[in-house]
Formats: C-alpha cells, sequence, structure tokens
C-alpha cells in the first residue's frame, strides 16, 4: 500500500517540474464546457471530481465499446461478462451496479426493471465526442439513481460530411462492420452510423449478434437549433452464467432490444438560458433458461421511460444561479415482474458564488423529488473550491444521495430468488476532498473519499436453504484515487503517459451472506502508453491491475497498433497478451489472449 502511494506521488512530482518549463502551451481540456450540472463550467473551474474521455482517447485504445474505454478510468469498475462489452456493469468507487448513472447527451437512460440494462444503449465509438464522469454524490444535480455518480456520453457536435467505413475480424470468430457518415448542410447537420457484431463465442454458449442504429441531426442551426438524437440497439447472446445461474442444466439466452428519441434546445434570453428536452426510452429484455427449449423457463420485460426537463441559468452580480425542473414516467409489463408505473418530478437548484476575486467558488444546491410509490426526497448538497494557482485547484462536496429500488429488486421470483416488496430505498451521505492540478501537458487529481450508506440492496441468505433475497444492509466506504494524464516530446516522438490508483476499503454491517458480494476493488492501478514513432503510426500500451475485497487479484496487459496511410487506416488490438485467468463478474471467466484486425476507410 505504502509503495503504491510513494509511486503515484513520485510521478506527480515529475510531472510537476516538467509541467514549469511549458507554460506558454495550451491545456486542450482548459475550454471544455462540463455539462454536469445546469451551469456551465470549464473542465478546470469545476470544484468536483470530473474526469474527461475524449475520443483521441478512445481511438488510441483501440477498444470497440464504451464498457472496454471505461475500465481504464481510476475510480471505474467495469465488470463485463465476456468480449465486446457484452452484458457490462458500472461502478463508481465501489457501491453498486444500479447506483451509477449513464446518460447520453445529458438523457438518463436509466430502467426500472435493473441496473443490468444500463449499458444496452452505449454508444458505439465512432459517434463519440468525449466520455465525462462525474464522480461522488450526485443526486442534486441529476436525481436518484446518480447514487455513486455519473457518466455523460457526448455525441459528436463538430461534423464535416465525410464517410467512415470499418472491418473487423479475429479470435472468437468476431466480425464487426461499421458504416458511419455525416453531412453538412447549409440549416442542418445529420450524423448517422450503422454497425454489425457477432461472435462464435469464447466459451460455451457465449455467441452474440449485436446491431446497432444511431441518427443525431441539428435542424434550424442559424436561427434556433433544434437537437435530435435517435438510437436503437439490438443484442443476441448466449448468457452462460450470467446473473448468477450456474445450474448445470441452464443454457440461457437473452435478447435485448434499447431505444431513444430525444429532442432539445438552447435559448438565449438577456441573462438567462434555457435548455428544455424531452425524450422516450424504451427497452426490452427477453430471458430464456434452456436456448433450445424456451418453454421451460421465460422472463419477458418491457420497459418504457418518457421525460420532459427545463434545464435553465441566470446570471447577475451575486453569481449564477441554476434550476430546472423534471419529470419522469416509467412503464413496466413483465410476465415475471408484474406490470407497474411509476412517476417522478424533481425540482432542481444551484447557485454558484464567488469570492476574492474568483479565488474562492461556493456552490450549495438542492433536489428535491417526489416519488409517486416512496417517499418524498430532498437532497442537499454543497461543493466549494479554493483556486490556489491558475494551475492548482483544491476543492470539497458533501451531499446526500438516494435510490428507489428496482422492480427486480421488489418483486422478482425464480426458484432460487425472491424480490422483497418491503424494501427501503438507499440513502448516504458522502464527502469528498481533492486537489486538481491542470498545467499544459499535465493533468493530475486526487481525491478522498467517504460514503455513509444506509438501506443498501444486496443479494443474501442466512443459510444454504434460504432463498436469496434482497436486503436492506448498512455500508460504510471510503478510499482515496489519484490520476494522472502526461504528455510529452523527444526528438519530434510523441509520448502520452497515463496512471491511475484507487484504494477502496468497504465496512458491511451484517451477519448474511451475500450471493455476489459488493468484492470492490481495494486496490486498482490503470497504466497506459502511447507513442507516436512516426507519422500515421500510433502504439498503445495499457495495464490493470486490480485486487478486490475477496483478496482475488489480477494482471491484464493490451496493446493496440494502427497506421494510417492517406485515406486508410490499418489496426491490431491484442488482449490479455499473457493469458491471465480472471473473472469480473463472480460466475464468468474473462477470455484469454484474443486478436482483433482491422481496417479503416474515410471518405471526404
Amino acid at each position: 500500500m505504502k509503495i503504491k502511494v510513494l509511486v503515484c506521488a513520485s510521478l506527480f512530482a515529475t510531472a510537476f517540474i516538467q509541467a514549469q518549463d511549458t507554460i506558454q502551451k495550451v491545456n486542450p481540456l482548459k475550454e471544455v464546457l462540463v455539462s454536469s450540472s445546469r451551469i456551465d463550467l470549464p473542465f478546470q473551474e469545476n470544484s468536483r471530481t470530473i474526469q474527461i474521455v475524449t475520443a483521441e482517447e478512445i481511438k488510441k485504445l483501440g477498444v470497440t465499446n464504451v464498457a472496454d474505454a471505461l475500465q481504464f478510468v481510476a475510480g471505474i469498475d467495469v465488470r463485463r461478462q465476456g468480449i465486446n462489452g457484452m452484458q457490462a456493469d458500472l461502478y463508481i468507487r465501489g457501491g453498486g451496479f444500479d447506483q451509477t448513472l449513464l446518460l447520453i447527451d445529458g438523457i438518463k437512460v436509466d430502467d426500472p426493471q435493473t441496473g443490468h440494462h444500463t449499458m444496452n444503449l452505449a454508444l458505439p465509438i465512432e459517434v463519440i465526442k468525449r466520455i465525462e464522469i462525474i464522480k461522488g454524490p450526485a443526486a442534486r444535480v441529476f436525481g436518484q439513481n446518480a447514487f455513486t455518480g455519473a457518466i455523460n456520453i457526448v455525441t459528436n457536435d463538430n461534423l464535416e460530411s465525410s464517410l467512415i467505413a470499418k472491418v473487423q475480424g479475429g479470435s472468437f470468430g468476431q466480425f464487426i462492420a461499421e458504416v458511419t457518415g455525416a453531412v453538412n448542410l447549409e440549416d442542418s447537420n445529420h450524423l448517422v452510423h450503422f454497425s454489425k457484431q457477432s461472435s462464435e463465442g469464447y466459451r460455451k454458449n457465449t455467441d452474440f449478434d449485436n446491431t446497432n442504429y444511431v441518427l443525431r441531426s441539428q435542424f434550424n442551426k442559424a436561427k434556433l437549433p433544434i437537437n435530435l438524437i435517435s438510437a436503437f440497439s439490438e443484442r443476441k447472446f448466449g448468457a452462460q452464467n450470467f446473473y448468477g445461474v450456474t445450474s448445470p442444466a441452464a443454457v440461457p439466452y437473452e435478447v435485448t432490444q434499447a431505444s431513444l428519441i430525444g429532442l432539445s434546445t438552447e435559448v438565449k434570453n438577456g441573462n438567462f438560458t434555457w435548455k428544455p428536452r424531452m425524450y422516450w426510452r424504451r427497452n426490452q429484455d427477453e430471458y430464456i433458461f434452456i436456448r433450445a427449449n424456451p418453454s421451460v423457463y421465460r422472463n419477458l420485460h418491457i420497459t418504457n421511460k418518457i421525460a420532459a426537463e427545463l434545464n435553465a441559468s441566470y446570471e447577475s452580480k451575486l453569481g449564477t444561479t441554476g434550476f430546472g425542473l423534471e419529470f419522469s414516467k416509467y412503464m413496466i409489463q413483465s410476465n415475471n415482474l408484474g406490470d407497474a408505473e411509476r412517476e417522478i418530478a424533481t425540482l432542481f437548484l444551484e447557485h454558484r458564488f464567488t469570492f476574492f476575486n474568483n479565488v474562492l467558488d461556493v456552490t450549495p444546491g438542492v433536489a428535491v423529488s417526489y416519488f409517486s410509490d416512496f417517499d418524498n426526497k430532498a437532497f442537499p448538497g454543497i461543493d466549494v473550491g479554493v483556486k490556489l494557482s491558475e494551475r492548482l485547484r483544491m476543492y470539497s462536496n458533501v451531499g446526500y444521495t438516494y435510490r428507489v429500488p428496482t422492480y427486480t429488486d421488489l418483486n422478482y421470483s425464480d426458484p432460487s430468488t425472491l424480490g422483497n416488496p418491503d424494501l427501503q430505498a438507499e440513502r448516504a451521505f458522502a464527502q469528498e476532498l481533492g486537489v486538481k492540478y491542470h498545467a499544459n501537458e499535465v493533468d493530475f487529481t486526487i481525491a478522498f473519499f467517504n460514503r455513509n450508506t444506509e438501506n443498501f440492496i444486496d443479494y443474501r441468505r442466512a443459510t444454504p436453504a434460504d432463498l436469496w433475497e434482497p436486503v436492506n444492509i448498512d455500508v460504510q466506504t471510503k478510499g482515496f484515487e489519484s490520476s494522472l494524464k502526461y504528455s510529452f516530446t523527444t526528438n519530434s516522438i510523441k509520448h502520452q503517459v497515463q496512471y491511475g490508483y484507487t484504494y477502496i476499503d468497504d465496512n458491511i454491517e451484517t451477519d448474511l451472506t451475500s450471493k455476489n458480494g459488493i468484492n470492490s476493488m481495494r486496490h486498482q492501478i490503470v497504466f497506459g502508453y502511447n507513442v507516436q514513432l512516426f507519422k500515421g503510426f500510433n502504439q498503445n500500451i495499457s495495464y490493470r491491475y486490480v485486487e478486490r475485497t475477496s483478496g482475488v487479484s489480477y494482471n491484464v496487459y493490451d496493446l493496440n497498433t494502427t497506421y494510417r496511410w492517406k485515406n486508410a487506416e490499418a489496426s491490431i488490438l491484442a488482449q490479455n497478451i499473457f493469458n491471465t485467468a480472471y473473472f469480473e463478474n463472480t460466475f464468468v471467466p474473462m477470455p484469454k489472449g484474443n486478436v482483433l484486425f482491422g481496417l479503416k476507410f474515410y471518405f471526404q
């Protein structure tokens, strides 16, 4: 432990010294506006732990999906069940997979059935501009479900007319074909994406066949821009041992369909900025216990969410006031969970004060939510930041978070599991203290966090004869994380180093046996080194070390090489190159070494 902390500290010291000689250069993140609140702030001025993963960084990794990209971010635990991000769950700083909120262009794509469907609609890499990761208490910003943090996928809006075609193939019979086209017209622009992904599987019953469609458009862009986002994803996959089903008779198969349509705009009127948005999200999940004989056991769940929100900000001599109103209606039809509806209305309010010529900023805020089937709740919080220099900022935030149970938690039943309709909503009080350093080629963050959770929902039982049942327990989570990005050039060769370390300690107050275990990452190290030896050639080495609270640990190395010549690009992605045997999910082993070859063509 001490050694790891010293390594992190030494890397920061080195980066700090190096950065002093390059102050005249521009930090590319300086002008990025982070949509983490109703008050738009540049990345460097936020008093929260926020990490940005750019499209360029994702490209260097060579990954084919969002889940694989996020696993190289400090504090993010992505528990995948197979290749290509198949059935991936997101965890931020421990907690549960239901406690991380995913957004697409600010649209909340949560699902009332289960958090296992969070990533069903994660967008293809080719349409992503950046990924914003907001850690810590975020309920006063996003409402319930942002229990441990939120991840916002921002789509590409800087469009030039172009066409990109990509084909990949490799281990386990993988085949990927993608086409992405963009058209920039006088009064509108449009981005269209289609992709097909398939595999024979890396072990018994892990084959898949995925299809994705995305349309992003902007209309009336010269006057009042209207933004449209539309997406559809269908996933068909063998689900061997998924969800803890280990029966020898089980040969499960799953088909999910996720759809999204959203409209938004932005209106500036004097000191006011208005941002209305409305959207619809649908998810369909069909689970078959025995693939060749669906009649033995089959679950079909269809969920719909319709929502409308009005967010706004007001500039005055006293600072910036952000406020908003959101209404959501959830509907579920299920042969197992029953038919139900849930309505949530939330009022948001925050104000950013600045003092001493912007040296000190204080942002108190609150979200007040109405739930049709649970108690109403208020989520107060406050952010405080101190600008120690143009490059160095200290910050702290505290806040309350809240999450109502999913319908799976409340009502699910099968031969080994029984839902609990008496569950209480999860609630927590979270605190964070951090330091940010941003200077040209160097970005460094270190943060200490603590979260006291009451009524945490976990599946447990007292004896082996009992059914697994979701129960409320108390959990205290504390730890710290650090991350570093450092870019430099030697003899015309470009280098970039990324490093992250996370420590998490959970104190669980229960004597019951857990089905999956909270099993947080007690220690996590992520490391990446990218080098461009000559024009068009890019080499990236990635490393991950994880030690979980169960005591299990593993090391995984990936390698990606790309070479672009004129309008063509060739790539080789090698994952788990040393054939490490490991599990991210308790019951599903991850694949050993595998290779993916690719060709990409650019047309203007």
